[in-house]
């Protein structure tokens, strides 16, 4: 009986172990793939702020980009199945809970289920792009905003349920920026296999790459708002036309310099994360 019960919770360890080395292999291949979108949705934007580029600094302008490089097929496909790798490790968190002391809470396993699906449409769309390439991304984002804007108004109560939206995005714009600036993220992170320099840096990329990410965000929510209190889904915005809107500020061009070099940024912290994350 005690051989039977022993032997049952060895191969129960052995399925844990298994199963979390294959959620942190997924964890870090995911998180290495979204630094290399936001870096390249970084650089885009920064040629915009100096007038060089006509791509759109968005997801589908990153895909455009990175299908012109040297072995750029090959790179699309590793970055979709990376995608699938943040996904499953979501996924994971869902079913099982995430590290941490409230890992297991409902609140926890909620968001990891939203971050699921959100990287389950990404993840098809860039494999999407990368099987047709003829398609840029799944559409430019500033598109599939007013169009699902333009879905949501007109069921029954839908301007009030865009606003909704609008403000959820704002506050978790907001909520994105005061936690980069707190350091939050160092809960997260192993502290103790980095050196003193080396901490400094990761600070640097996480607290300004984690604020320009936030801004954006929620900078995307007002206009959803303003769509929904005018009645008009074209104000709605994506990703391009809303860090465009950042040069036609008072600041002119050097708003949208700041908060593209924020989301260079944010793409080494992403690098960072796929290293030193506890998963």
């Amino acid at each position: 009986m005690n051989t039977s019960a022993m032997a049952q919770r060895g191969r129960f360890r052995t399925g844990r172990a298994a199963r979390g080395s294959v959620t942190e292999g997924a964890a870090r291949a995911g998180l290495t793939a979204r630094g290399v979108i936001y870096l390249l949705v970084g650089a885009l934007a920064l040629q915009i702020a100096f007038g060089g580029t006509g791509r759109q600094a968005d997801r589908g302008g990153a895909l455009e980009e990175l299908s012109h490089k040297p072995f750029g097929a090959v790179l699309l496909w590793a970055l979709g199945i990376g995608l699938v790798g943040m996904a499953l490790w979501r996924l994971s968190e869902t079913l099982f809970g995430s590290t941490g002391p409230d890992g297991r809470k409902a609140r926890k396993r909620l968001l990891a289920a939203v971050r699921c699906v959100f990287y389950v449409f990404v993840a098809y769309s860039v494999l999407s792009f990368a099987a047709t390439r003829h398609q840029s991304g799944g559409g430019s984002s500033d598109r599939q905003s007013r169009d699902a804007t333009a879905r949501v108004m007109e069921i029954p109560a839908g301007q009030w349920l865009v606003g909704a939206a609008g403000i959820a995005i704002v506050a978790a714009g907001c909520w994105i920026g005061v936690r980069a600036v707190l350091r939050k993220y160092h809960d997260k992170l192993r502290l103790g296999q980095m050196s003193r320099r080396t901490r400094q840096l990761v600070d640097v990329t996480g607290v300004a790459g984690g604020a320009a990410r936030g801004l954006v965000f929620a900078a995307a929510g007002v206009f959803a708002v303003r769509a929904a209190v005018d009645y008009e889904p074209d104000r709605a915005k994506g990703l391009d036309d809303t860090l465009r809107t950042l040069a036609d500020t008072p600041l002119g061009p050097w708003l949208l310099v700041c908060v593209a070099a924020g989301l260079v940024l944010f793409g080494v912290f992403s690098f960072a994360m796929a290293r030193w994350r506890r998963v």
